[in-house]
Parts: C-alpha cells; structure tokens; sequence
C-alpha cells in the first residue's frame, strides 16, 4: 500500500537504521538528507511533519544517553506507585482507554472455530497495519509490508474461524490513538488469545504511560514475579497488538532499545515519536 505515510515511515526508518550504524559519526542534517533523496531544506520540513520535532531533537530522544535518564527519572519518582495508578490526561491514555478480555478455553484451544473475524488493512504513522476485530473487540493488530503475508500471519493465529474483509468501528476507534483525538476516542476492548501470564503481563504493559519507559525487570516486579524477566520478555514477544498494547516501551535496562516483533527501527521511531508529543 503506497499511501504518503508509508512512504514518510520509509524514509524516517531508513535515516534511524543509519543513525542507529553511524551515531558515533554525528551525520549531518545534510547527510541524513542525502540519504533519503532529499534537499535538507525538505528533509527537514518532512521530518518536522511526521515526528512533530527537528532531526536533531528527535536523534537525541532516540539515543542511548537519553534512554537512560528517562529510566533514571522514572524509578526516582516513585515508580510502583504511579504504575499502579498513573498519571493524569494523556500519559494515562492506554490505561484509561483499552480494556483486555481473555478469550474462553474454547475460543482459546479450538482455533477461533466459532469466532468471525472483521478486518482490514490502515495507514499509520509508522507503516500499513492490519487491523482484526471479533465481535467482543480487537483481536489482531500488526504492521506489515505485505497484505498476502500479513494475512497468512492472521489466519494462522485463528485457523477455524471465518474471515470478512471489511472496515468497522471497533477498526476506526483503534487508530484514533495514533491521531491523539482523546476526546473522540471511545474505549476499546481487546480480545485476545493468551495465557494467564501472557495476559498479566499485556495488562502491565497498558499501564507504562505515553511517552514513559519502563524495563524487563520493572515489569517482573510489577507483577509480582522478579525473577521471570526472560519470561517477561517472551510474554512481550508474542504480543499480538501492536501500539495499543505498548510493548515498544519497554527496553533494556541499559538504556538500549533492544528488539521489536514489528522491526527495531520501528520501535526506535515510536518512541522517538512519543517522547516529541510529550515535548509539544
């Protein structure tokens, strides 16, 4: 789907994975344009465009040093305590607008047999998703290249249940969160396939406000199991909603970004993204 967002993505991935090779280099506004086919004067207008924020404030957000003093900051301001009860307007967004409901044992073991699957493909600010839905709410959320692929990747997840291309408003309300339109947004019910510990930890990651980080190891504490990090991590792996279930904001304790189910210049980009919105 070559729609002008996908197209703006490309190029700001593109500048992220060079960025992320050659950060020691501090590559030059001039550079970065150079890169991506673009007169810097343009460069730059496009960039402010899609993030909200100048090249060079956004290379900073997205840096190591940066990473760090957020989570830094983070654990100084009494952390368990705001995790569980978050903070006011939008940084609360996840928390106050998305709702987990756990599939059935049925639902969960028989392949979606009984389940009608809604969905299509939308533009994002970060590529072209594929967004499914049931009837009791959101079950799919996944960016994508390909359509072919992207559906193949669904129907595996959910092999018995049968399948309508069709946009709906349960699709609709789910994206407005990339629009920031809080006082259009109605909340949205999730309803997924995982285990007891899968959803435990995609319910603590609903609560890591917008434009926070958090870490592997936090999120085992927050659930009351420190010692399953790795677990912890295989959990965040097989989440099956991309953005709305806000696994991109978790890192390594390091500050590094570390990886992503949807790409790790992707992950690089949102938060980056985030972090502008936060700034505006």
């Amino acid at each position: 789907m070559n729609t002008q967002q996908e197209l703006d993505y490309n190029r700001i991935a593109q500048v992220i994975r060079y960025v992320n090779s050659n950060f020691q280099k501090q590559p030059s506004l001039e550079e970065l344009a150079a890169l991506v086919h673009l007169s810097p004067f343009h460069f730059q207008r496009l960039f402010k465009q899609w993030a909200g924020t100048t090249p060079k404030k956004f290379l900073q957000y997205i840096s190591l040093n940066y990473a760090k003093q957020l989570l830094k900051d983070r654990q100084a301001t009494l952390f368990d305590t705001s995790f569980d009860t978050g903070f006011s307007g939008t940084a609360r967004l996840h928390d106050l607008f998305v709702n987990i409901q756990g599939m059935t044992p049925g639902e969960f073991k028989n392949g979606g047999a009984k389940l009608h699957i809604t969905y299509n493909f939308h533009s994002s600010p970060f590529g072209d998703l594929l967004v499914a839905n049931t009837s009791k709410g959101i079950c799919h959320m996944a960016f994508n290249h390909q359509k072919t692929k992207a559906l193949i990747e669904l129907k595996a997840e959910f092999p018995k249940a049968t399948y309508e291309l069709k946009t709906n408003n349960l699709q609709k309300n789910a994206l407005q969160f990339f629009n920031h339109k809080f006082d259009s947004i109605e909340e949205v019910s999730l309803h997924l396939r995982g285990t007891e510990f899968q959803l435990k930890v995609w319910e603590a990651l609903l609560k890591i406000p917008f434009g926070e980080l958090s870490t592997y190891g936090k999120l085992a504490n927050q659930i009351g199991n420190p010692k399953a990090s790795r677990a912890v991590g295989t959990a965040i792996g097989s989440n099956p909603i991309a953005y709305l279930i806000p696994c991109h904001r978790v890192i390594q304790s390091t500050g590094v970004i570390g990886g992503y189910k949807w790409e790790s210049p992707r992950k690089t980009a949102i938060i980056g993204w985030e972090q502008a919105q936060v700034d505006l």
